[in-house]
């Protein structure tokens, strides 16, 4: 992926709020709601973000009504853009760390 793919991904209107959001798991339709993001952008920023592997699938859990919903959470936890000779994108990737929250939420999505 080039850094100009990269800044145009994270240019279109949502992605920085969603990325943001994500930093614990998420739904399309959560994400929908608490943004004020009419679900199918939603999803289309969903769709690029993935693409550019900023946004993972995080786990795919059965709901109170037996439906699969996906959840999605960041790959990152900075981007750094610099403007020098050439045009760079440095990327922070998220650091794997267990913790309880993360620990709670595969419990209940295993349930």
């Amino acid at each position: 992926m080039s850094s100009v793919d990269l800044l145009q991904t994270l240019g279109n209107k949502y992605s920085a709020e969603i990325l943001d959001a994500t930093d614990e798991p998420r739904s399309a339709q959560e994400l929908s709601d608490e943004l004020e993001i009419p679900i199918a952008t939603c999803y289309r920023r969903i769709d690029e973000l993935t693409e550019n592997n900023l946004l993972e699938l995080h786990d795919n859990i059965l709901s109170d009504d037996r439906r699969r919903i996906k959840v999605y959470r960041r790959n990152v936890d900075s981007v750094r853009i610099d403007f020098g000779e050439e045009l760079g994108v440095t990327i922070e990737e998220r650091q794997e760390v267990t913790n309880t929250l993360d620990e709670a939420w595969r419990t209940l999505s295993e349930g």
